[in-house]
């Protein structure tokens, strides 16, 4: 069994709460997270009347813009487009107390990172699972949204699962030689790789280039999936990059003139590997992307109509 896969006949176990504003619908992951607190999957579902869509919306690292993303919930719901607005493992309610969030996605070694993205990944997946037990939103057609960090799960997720009809990527990239050794965001990482180096030997840039420089030129040429994981280092199992050219489905993506968590190199290195995408660039960095929330949400809005036959 790859590690992308899992028992799908294990049992949801859903507990639903209403709010005035969403439910909080609540279920079991199909993995062994690293703590109790993570092991449920905690989904807020924005209502739509009349839906047309479904919309899966993923956040980035850290706890503390979650609830401004959740402005996108009401927003879609709004337009006609049913939003369950996941939550990550590490992060939230799935978090120890004190956290800031996702603490157990910074790690120097690549074989830690890999079991705790593709976890992400099953939760998103395990999501697609519950919704085609709505009677209500079944026959819906299925897109996927994710910023940042959720931006990386949603472009692997795209390429494992088909039932995604299609997909946003906002202010995200791969390419971790990019992100790992210039976002401000993963100083612990680099920390790691000073003080522990890590299983492949790689404690800096330098080296970073020499181990991926094989690989990085092989991800174009890649015929399956399954040679995703044949690639050394083992970074690129878990680099969004590895699974791009697999992603068939039309992709929207938006990346910030200015953003120095997601450099350029890593969005841009995405975006020319995916084969059916088109790029809007915002006038932004990284977090000031909230600014733009509206025109973000109009744009993908038109992608989705476009995009599902909702025109």
């Amino acid at each position: 069994m790859y590690i992308y896969e899992y028992d799908k006949s294990l049992p949801f176990n859903l507990v639903v709460e209403k709010s005035e504003n969403y439910d909080i619908l609540s279920y079991d992951a199909v993995y062994e997270p690293d703590i109790p607190e993570s092991k449920r999957i905690y989904t807020y579902r924005f209502r739509a009347s009349n839906p047309w869509a479904k919309l899966i919306f993923l956040h980035g690292i850290g706890n503390g813009h979650v609830p401004y993303l959740m402005w996108f919930g009401e927003y879609f719901a709004s337009k006609g487009i049913e939003t369950f607005f996941m939550i990550h493992p590490y992060h939230m309610q799935r978090a120890k107390p004190g956290w800031n969030g996702g603490e157990p996605f910074f790690h120097h070694s690549p074989a830690h990172c890999i079991v705790r993205f593709h976890q992400a990944i099953k939760d998103v997946r395990r999501t697609i699972d519950l919704l085609d037990t709505f009677d209500d939103v079944l026959k819906l057609p299925t897109a996927i949204m994710g910023f940042s960090f959720g931006g990386m799960i949603t472009s692997m997720s795209m390429a494992i699962d088909r039932r995604i009809e299609c997909g946003i990527i906002a202010f995200s990239g791969g390419d971790w030689r990019w992100i790992n050794w210039y976002s401000p965001y993963v100083e612990p990482v680099r920390e790691g790789y000073k003080k522990f180096s890590n299983e492949w030997g790689c404690k800096d840039e330098a080296k970073c280039i020499e181990l991926r420089s094989q690989s990085r030129k092989k991800v174009h040429t890649l015929k399956s999936i399954e040679e995703i994981f044949n690639l050394t280092p083992s970074c690129f199992h878990y680099d969004p990059i590895s699974y791009a050219k697999f992603v068939s489905q039309p992709v929207l993506m938006f990346t910030g003139v200015f953003d120095k968590v997601i450099p350029y190199q890593a969005s841009n290195g995405l975006y020319r590997l995916l084969p059916s995408a088109k790029k809007i660039p915002v006038p932004s960095g990284h977090k000031s992307s909230y600014l733009f929330r509206r025109i973000i949400g109009k744009a993908t809005e038109r992608f989705l109509r476009e995009k599902l036959n909702h025109g």
